[in-house]
């Protein structure tokens, strides 16, 4: 496998995926290191990486601010807390102040997003059908991420 093989292989990934810089990153090392070459090759391939992402984000194929701004809408559309996308978020090696920007736009635009995000993950989960006790709806909301008071304000 060569540099050429290798930036095909991304951009194929990337026509699946949407992906931040160091998971595609690791992705390209995964995909190295089962290859059935020599070590030396192997670690002449790894040393190319740097040269492949370089060469993506110069052609606008990978943006970690568009990437976190994409998963954050996505994620809180399906019912996620802000404290998963952010964990999320960290777990695919977006910055911190990426991350933190990208909720700042989110809040401006709408500042109920969080609120809308609970209501989503309650009928999902249909924790306002069920005679659990007020509690258990609680913690249940809690392991999600959520914070106490849109707990409260979701099961009232």
């Amino acid at each position: 496998m060569d540099e050429k093989k290798l930036l095909k292989y991304a951009v194929d990934y990337l026509s699946k995926y949407d992906s931040s810089k160091n998971n595609l990153v690791s992705v390209l090392k995964r995909k190295i290191l089962r290859l059935n070459v020599t070590n030396f090759e192997k670690k002449k391939l790894i040393d190319i990486i740097e040269n492949i992402i370089l060469q993506l984000e110069k052609n606008k194929f990978i943006d970690d601010d568009r990437y976190s701004s994409t998963k954050i809408i996505s994620l809180s559309n399906s019912g996620r807390s802000k404290n998963f996308i952010f964990n999320y978020l960290i777990k695919k090696g977006v910055s911190k102040s990426q991350i933190q920007n990208n909720f700042n736009l989110m809040q401006q635009d709408n500042d109920n997003w969080e609120l809308e995000s609970a209501k989503i993950f309650t009928k999902k989960k249909k924790l306002l059908e069920k005679n659990e006790s007020y509690e258990k709806k609680l913690a249940k909301m809690a392991r999600a991420g959520f914070s106490y008071d849109i707990c409260k304000k979701i099961l009232g």
